[in-house]
């Protein structure tokens, strides 16, 4: 059994002084070993934190313990050792960017649950399912036939509803990580004249916790230090990317360790250690590297 867990959670209240709870519940985390983000904001809490197994039951408990969050659902993978490597708890416009704020989730589309997404998949129900994430995320592991729109932000959300306007009478089945995302997402989709619209409950990572190797294709980009989840066993469902490099099959990433570069790629793992971390040969011979070897 693993000694550390990984805590994804968010809800959407309204915090009259989140001010106050950033500051208590940095202080909290730095005396229990917490480490990860917490974004704080009046309309809400999002985070994802890494603690051994002990210290994230108390975790749970102390964040219950306002009485805003107690309630809130927490969503636990296994891992062997902190997947963070500091503690950062930040205040925020929004508890994801996207220029959101005129957006209500009370509009949100209906919570579909993984078993009745497998069930629509396996009845061959028609409709339509869209990645609610970045281009980067997409690009290693979706849906089955999702629609993934090259997002650099999720602020380009409302660009992809535009572009998806003659879909306003079919099913719509939104999804995102850990559900985040889609709470506003699909609710933008419902604001603006679509008929029939599903958020993915608790986002795909519910969905591959309950049904690897059925409808989920490749690995789940994550942001703590794995970087990537594969859920998958089947040889044809664990990868859908190729190496930068070699075209290998593979769904790791990696940010060019030049850091005026920064360039996001997947490769494998001989070539990030052959090519030193970097895309090309200009950015390896660059005197502005990382100092230490990330991903």
């Amino acid at each position: 059994m693993s000694s550390y867990k990984v805590l994804l959670f968010y809800k959407y209240v309204n915090l009259d002084r989140p001010e106050q709870i950033m500051n208590e519940h940095l202080q909290w985390c730095l005396s229990h070993d917490i480490k990860g983000r917490v974004f704080l904001a009046k309309e809400g809490v999002n985070g994802t934190v890494s603690a051994a197994n002990e210290n994230i039951e108390q975790y749970k408990k102390h964040l219950t313990g306002y009485p805003v969050f107690s309630d809130i659902r927490f969503k636990e993978d296994d891992v062997d050792e902190h997947a963070f490597k500091k503690m950062h708890v930040r205040l925020k416009k929004e508890i994801v960017n996207g220029d959101f704020q005129d957006v209500s989730v009370e509009n949100g589309g209906k919570r579909l649950t993984p078993e009745e997404l497998l069930k629509f998949y396996e009845e061959g129900k028609d409709f339509l399912i869209v990645d609610a994430r970045n281009w980067y995320e997409s690009k290693i592991g979706r849906f089955k036939n999702a629609i993934t729109p090259p997002m650099k932000n999720f602020r380009e959300w409302k660009k992809v509803v535009n572009e998806l306007k003659d879909y306003k009478n079919k099913t719509v089945v939104t999804y995102c990580t850990g559900g985040i995302r889609c709470e506003k997402a699909s609710a933008y989709l419902i604001e603006h004249g679509f008929k029939d619209v599903y958020q993915l409950d608790g986002g795909i990572f519910n969905f591959i916790k309950k049904y690897p190797d059925t409808y989920w294709e490749g690995g789940m980009f994550v942001f703590d230090e794995r970087r990537v989840i594969n859920p998958n066993t089947k040889e044809g469902l664990k990868h859908i990317a190729g190496c930068y490099f070699c075209g290998k099959p593979t769904s790791y990433y990696i940010n060019c360790h030049n850091v005026d570069c920064d360039k996001i790629i997947v490769s494998c793992h001989d070539c990030k250690v052959e090519f030193e971390y970097c895309c090309s040969e200009e950015c390896r011979e660059s005197n502005n590297k990382r100092k230490t070897i990330h991903g």
